[in-house]
């Protein structure tokens, strides 16, 4: 090959994927947790057979996928293998595939799998979380550079939420049943920087996120939880504020617009479940007082969820176990505005600006983008809030998406991406009076959050990662 026809090859790959280089989706719902994108160029209409840039078959896991320095990175677990794999972001060719022992064998809800945590990535690689390992850092090139075993872990339905890096700190967020805390460890060397427990937290899938209040305010990590929503100092780890809050499980993670902090926590002012006795009248075949797995397992609803209602882990439900879940949820929730960045200890009611607690997601995150708030859930219902007011703007329907909802809602370039259960994507134009612009069927099952970058959409299905863009 001539050294012209060279440099014209050049030109020509740096025009198609020189943005992808540059995209920047580094953790659970990109910059910050954020779900938003600067990027442009994004296509409407795509599909298995439509502006593809590329495919690649990938292994089982409900993690999302991240793309950061030219890689997309994803966690997969095949067997009783815990894999972490680099894929090129311009090609989809893998790069590299690395695997880690299992070091527990943690029986979970089958609605959650060993691979759920997204990784976390920066320019010096990847750090990946799996509940039945602990956490593990590699370089971009795949080489291991340090490891943290963790668990095992106390939760009936798994662990799921994910890391993030921070400055030079990997942070993580351990809800469970018992033992919950919030670790953060150096970057670098995994050496651990400091370890917050929380007595209070009673299981919980969320992300923290990073808040300042203002340029100049120090960093805040915010963690929901199933009691309280609580502010730490991203330094040390030190208490700065926390507000009651009901949660039956704290999901996807917060987000923030100014001084303003948005959560969305599902809960309730009654119990989750009746009293006991009702139960024990309907179930306890043997008349002991209490429920036996055989027992609960007779009721159709309910009966696959022995392990959460056995909140002791004895195998054995009795009315200690049935009051401590049955109280799970209970207090004010919503879809929260908070002013309280300022705030020391426990947070005045006069910091909540707003709440709204109709058409809450349980699963996925909101999305502020904007100045318009963003709630779906299943049915594929729609809402868009004021952020700051709460009032509603608009509530609907994308009509052919009708379906559960587990992804989060992203956005970049006036449009919105809304990822079903179902393996459907609508697109929307974004805006308070949002319109649907188009719904794309991949055909396949998503359970993860896509990711945007350089105008490229990477969508991870059951069984395959696909990127696509517009075809130039």
């Amino acid at each position: 090959m001539t050294r012209c026809i060279r440099a014209l090859v050049c030109v020509a790959v740096t025009l198609t994927f020189g943005s992808v280089t540059e995209a920047q989706w580094p953790q659970f719902r990109g910059p910050n947790g954020s779900g938003v994108d600067s990027g442009a160029g994004y296509p409407i209409a795509f599909s298995p057979t439509n502006n593809v840039i590329w495919k690649t078959t990938i292994p089982y896991g409900q993690s999302s996928p991240i793309v950061v320095g030219g890689r997309v990175y994803l966690t997969a677990s095949d067997g009783g293998k815990l894999l972490t794999i680099a894929l090129d972001a311009a090609t989809g060719r893998e790069a590299w595939r690395r695997e880690l022992p299992r070091a527990h064998d943690q029986k979970v809800y089958h609605a959650n799998d060993p691979a759920s945590p997204t990784p976390a990535g920066d320019a010096d690689g990847v750090v990946v979380f799996f509940p039945d390992f602990g956490l593990a850092a590699y370089a971009a090139d795949g080489k291991e550079l340090w490891t943290i075993p963790l668990g095992p872990f106390k939760s009936f339905y798994g662990m799921s939420a994910s890391p993030i890096i921070a400055g030079d700190l990997v942070v993580l967020l351990c809800d469970q049943r018992v033992g919950s805390f919030l670790l953060a460890v150096d970057r670098k060397s995994g050496k651990q920087r400091w370890r917050k427990d929380r007595p209070g937290a009673i299981e919980g899938w969320a992300t923290p996120m990073v808040f300042r209040a203002s340029v100049d305010a120090p960093a805040q990590l915010i963690a929901p939880g199933t009691t309280r929503i609580d502010s730490y100092a991203l330094e040390t780890g030190a208490s700065r504020w926390w507000m009651p809050t009901g949660s039956s499980g704290s999901m996807g993670t917060p987000v923030a617009g100014g001084e303003m902090l948005f959560v969305t926590t599902s809960g309730g002012s009654e119990p989750n479940l009746p009293a006991f006795e009702t139960y024990l009248a309907k179930l306890d075949t043997d008349k002991d007082g209490r429920l036996s797995r055989q027992e609960f397992n007779a009721d159709k609803e309910m009966g696959e969820h022995f392990g959460w209602v056995d909140a002791n882990g004895d195998n054995i439900i009795d009315a200690k176990d049935w009051k401590t879940t049955q109280m799970l949820g209970l207090g004010e929730s919503g879809a929260i505005a908070i002013k309280a960045g300022r705030a020391i200890g426990k947070v005045d009611p006069a910091s909540v600006v707003w709440r709204a607690k109709k058409n809450l997601p349980y699963i996925p995150a909101p999305l502020l983008y904007k100045d318009v708030f963003y709630l779906v859930k299943k049915g594929g219902i729609i809402t868009s809030l004021d952020p700051a007011t709460g009032r509603v703007l608009k509530e609907g329907r994308s009509p052919d998406a009708l379906g559960d909802y587990y992804a989060s809602p992203i956005a970049a370039e006036d449009k919105v991406f809304l990822a079903s259960v179902d393996g459907k994507v609508t697109v929307l134009k974004a805006g308070g009076e949002w319109q649907v612009l188009g719904v794309n069927d991949l055909g396949e099952a998503i359970h993860a959050t896509p990711a945007l970058g350089g105008g490229r959409i990477y969508v991870r299905t059951r069984g395959a990662v696909y990127c696509f863009g517009k075809n130039r």
